[in-house]
């Protein structure tokens, strides 16, 4: 077709019926899909605008005559989501970088990766997919930022519990794996113990159940405690892990490869804690007396993250018990509420569930 039979041919698209625009609309879906990935141009006798949503960074996407994104950005917090989780990872099914916008579905954009052929959304792979009453989305959010019972939370959003309860595990899913790729400069590391529990399992407790969290069986440490390992550097990144067991093994998993040689590693002096540093050739200063560094050398302490221990224990203390299953789930929670800060908001932690947390652009990544 010419271009004077294409300029036609656009100025009768008014008069088609909604029906006929659909079989339109449908018939050249499927002609773009015999249609090699890249098309030219100057088929249509003009410069047609770039359709490319985002590109990786350094990679020029074939054909981009401007920037990828749309001139005038929707204020949309999922059309933001597509925008940001394109720029960062790509296509969902294949990680390719050429894609196009492809429509609405279900009120959300769609878009259109140009070297599978797959659509998507920007919800596509991450917890939130699937998940029903979008609207009510910013309630659960409040609730998090909130720390809301399931009950509050369920009442908040207009929810049964049960769904409240799963609501939650979704929301925070994607947070587990949120955490700083590194810790730079003096990094405190110190060990917790959380008082383990079956919450939620009303059969085949290996022990009597216990009311609204309760206390342990025997005083002090024992194994009814499951050890929890904050480690934080001055600028407040912050990484913990539950562990197996206190040992140097457990501890390589949870921080190995994680704090640079070249740290200022600040502990108590344990027996586990220490021969993690010695493995991991750190700059070892012992603290044998938490709150009270050496005078000489009054920079290392580990007072900062014994206080992250206090919050921690403080804020868990509203769930009277939490499920040791769970508790990963809860650290995540915490982290990225005082990974927020001031910053602090519904969307953010929307954001989040869908994959892009408060470290995902973190400059040390």
């Amino acid at each position: 077709m010419d271009s004077a039979a294409f300029s036609n041919w656009r100025a009768e698209i008014g008069l088609l019926t909604p029906a006929q625009r659909g079989l339109a609309f449908f018939d050249l879906a499927l002609s773009e899909a015999d249609d090699p990935i890249e098309r030219p141009d100057d088929e249509v006798g003009e410069i047609a605008p770039s359709d490319e949503v985002a590109c990786a960074p350094g990679v020029v996407a074939p054909n981009a005559v401007g920037p990828i994104v749309e001139e005038k950005p929707e204020p949309e917090l999922l059309s933001k989501v597509g925008r940001d989780r394109i720029a960062g990872f790509g296509c969902p099914h294949c990680g390719d970088f050429a894609i196009g916008g492809w429509g609405r579905a279900n009120g959300m954009p769609r878009y259109r990766c140009k070297a599978c052929r797959k659509t998507f959304t920007p919800l596509t792979g991450t917890p939130l997919s699937g998940l029903h009453y979008k609207d009510r989305w910013i309630d659960q959010a409040r609730a998090l930022i909130s720390g809301e019972s399931i009950a509050k939370a369920a009442e908040r959003c207009a929810i049964d519990p049960t769904t409240a309860f799963r609501w939650r595990h979704r929301f925070l899913s994607a947070l587990n794996q949120d955490k700083p790729k590194s810790l730079s400069g003096i990094v405190e590391a110190d060990e917790t113990f959380i008082l383990e529990s079956f919450k939620g399992l009303h059969e085949g407790l290996p022990r009597p159940a216990r009311k609204r969290g309760g206390k342990g069986v025997k005083r002090g440490l024992s194994e009814e405690q499951i050890p929890v390992i904050v480690a934080r550097d001055r600028t407040g990144a912050t990484i913990d892990a539950v562990l197996p067991r206190l040992d140097a093994a457990s501890l390589t998993a949870a921080l190995g490869g994680v704090i640079a040689p070249a740290t200022a590693f600040c502990c108590d002096g344990g027996t586990a804690i220490t021969a993690f540093a010695r493995r991991a050739k750190l700059e070892i200063h012992v603290l044998a007396a938490p709150g009270n560094p050496r005078p000489e050398a009054p920079e290392y302490h580990i007072n900062n993250v014994n206080a992250y221990h206090g919050r921690l224990k403080e804020w868990l203390r509203r769930f009277h018990g939490v499920a040791t299953k769970n508790l990963a789930t809860y650290l995540s929670w915490r982290r990225t509420m005082e990974a927020l800060g001031t910053a602090t908001t519904p969307d953010a932690w929307t954001m989040g569930a869908a994959g892009m947390g408060p470290h995902l652009h973190d400059s040390r990544i």
